[in-house]
């Protein structure tokens, strides 16, 4: 089976979340999973900043990426973040290969807004590098920078590229470990299940919004490009993954259409 795992850069913070993860990522892997790991990092991404006196500037949720930001987005997602979490795999037990969309044009993008600067929106994954990884026991991890034919480096959304990449790749379940329960509904209840027209319906309703809604987005994305299941739950819970995995009902899981929950 083939899964993608986004992970929030919150998780990534902390030492003992990130260890846990990663060994359970590497037991997935061991029991045979074809297991690629996307990541995030905003919230180091905005620390290490900070540290050198630039502010973080966000439009619609998305980080302004000046040149000088994007020079820190390569340090931090493509560099720090991801190779502390390949050497915790390592460590796990897992041959992790540390990446990011550029690497063999694993997903093309284009600038989304010059107002916005050097941030990308994916037009093409190409998952042949994924494959071929997978094929040979090595876990993939992703960071979430891309790039064009022409040279160019993107700054793209951790979720958008774990859709891409997920569709690309055929994986069964995209699963995306967060630092929430789930997806409320309007009573503040987590919903075990929705479908596309539900979580258009939370959208619309103004009970998903800020970070919720791009996650719906993302997982209607997903879906409607192939993806069987989406699974949204807390990336801190215990063996969170390993419960997913063996099928448990945790967090909100997401299908095209009533009746398809795998």
């Amino acid at each position: 089976m083939k899964v993608l795992v986004k992970l929030g850069g919150t998780l990534l913070d902390s030492r003992e979340s990130q260890d846990a993860l990663a060994g359970q990522i590497a037991a997935a892997r061991t029991a045979g999973v074809d297991v690629v790991v996307v990541h995030g990092g905003g919230k180091q991404m905005t620390r290490y900043l900070a540290e050198r006196g630039v502010e973080s500037r966000f439009v619609d949720g998305l980080r302004v990426t000046t040149q000088e930001t994007l020079d820190a987005v390569l340090k931090v997602f493509a560099g720090s973040v991801n190779h502390e979490l390949v050497a915790s795999l390592n460590r796990a037990g897992a041959l992790a290969v540390g990446l990011s969309g550029i690497d063999a044009l694993l997903t093309e993008a284009e600038q989304m807004n010059p107002a916005l600067g050097a941030v990308g929106r994916v037009t093409k994954s190409n998952a042949a590098l994924l494959d071929l990884l997978t094929a040979h026991g090595y876990v993939p991890v992703v960071a979430c920078v891309a790039g064009d034919r022409q040279g160019r480096v993107y700054n793209v959304n951790a979720d958008q590229m774990a859709v891409a990449c997920a569709a690309a790749f055929g994986a069964r379940q995209l699963i995306f470990l967060t630092d929430v329960e789930g997806v409320l509904d309007g009573s503040r209840h987590v919903r075990p299940t929705l479908s596309v027209a539900e979580s258009e319906h939370l959208i619309a309703e103004g009970i998903a919004t800020g970070g919720m809604q791009a996650k719906l987005n993302a997982a209607v994305a997903a879906l409607r490009a192939g993806v069987e299941q989406v699974r949204i739950a807390p990336g801190a819970a215990a063996g969170i993954l390993t419960r997913l995995l063996d099928g448990e009902a945790l967090g909100t899981s997401l299908v095209l259409t009533e009746g398809r929950a795998a």
